[in-house]
């Protein structure tokens, strides 16, 4: 099958940003209301609203698309017949929603032959959407979204998820390289400081330890932005088990830093 042109693409933004949009209104029928929730084996939390959010997705997909492969967090990978594969996060930053902070996410990726096509960060309880498809431009609530133009790494504002998890898996040092030669660190949570980036609100995000439906929808939206998504040496990949997202500028010192 060949990849899908200008007014596919469009027509699969617009049913990826509404296929966000209702799972994510699943999810804040449970925000904030002390939902339970079980640790999975790896030791991160899933509620229910995880899960249903996620079928939720499936299903509309199945329905329009029931050739495409879809592979989620929660319900693992079914197979397709054609190289689209559909990549679901039904809600990135679960600790985020157990704990009441609004900064999780629905994310929906659409990967067409190992590539990014499409991208999708809904956050529902912040009422916001960053979208992109290829060649089409990212956009932040029907306004287009570009990355900053910060080209000093010394004026740069980066942000990460958890200092602790640097630690924990030996990159704490690294982290600090990167900390102490920018302006301004901050630790906003998971894909939330991906669409920061996306917006142009911050410089750089980088993660230690990802899985690929963290990375693949705001890989897409990244780099449509104008940024850069990559691993910790520059690699433009969204299935390694890490993070760097900058504005494209920034790419090369932030490397050299992690690197030292």
């Amino acid at each position: 099958m060949m990849t899908p042109d200008g007014t596919q693409l469009e027509e699969i933004l617009n049913f990826a940003v509404a296929s966000a949009k209702l799972a994510g209104a699943i999810t804040l029928e449970y925000f904030g209301s002390d939902a339970p929730y079980e640790l999975k084996a790896d030791n991160t939390p899933v509620t229910r609203a995880d899960r249903e959010a996620e079928e939720c997705l499936r299903a509309r997909i199945e329905k329009s698309f029931p050739t495409h492969g879809i592979l989620g967090e929660e319900f693992g990978e079914k197979m397709g017949s054609e190289p689209a594969r559909w990549i679901l996060d039904p809600i990135d930053g679960t600790v985020s929603f157990i704990s009441g902070v609004p900064l999780y996410s629905v994310l929906v990726g659409l990967e067409w032959g190992g590539e990014m096509l499409a991208g999708v960060i809904h956050l529902p309880a912040l009422r916001e959407t960053v979208y992109a498809a290829r060649g089409l431009g990212c956009w932040c609530d029907g306004r287009p979204a570009r990355v900053s133009d910060v080209a000093e790494i010394s004026q740069a504002h980066v942000s990460t998820t958890s200092m602790n998890t640097h630690a924990k898996l030996g990159r704490a040092a690294a982290y600090s390289r990167l900390r102490g030669a920018c302006r301004l660190d901050r630790g906003w949570a998971d894909a939330y400081a991906f669409a920061l980036l996306a917006t142009g609100r911050i410089d750089i995000a980088v993660e230690p330890i990802m899985n690929i439906w963290d990375n693949a929808a705001p890989a897409a939206v990244v780099a449509e932005a104008g940024g850069t998504f990559t691993d910790w040496s520059g690699n433009r990949t969204h299935t390694a088990p890490e993070a760097l997202a900058t504005n494209g500028k920034l790419l090369g010192p932030v490397v050299q830093r992690l690197r030292g």
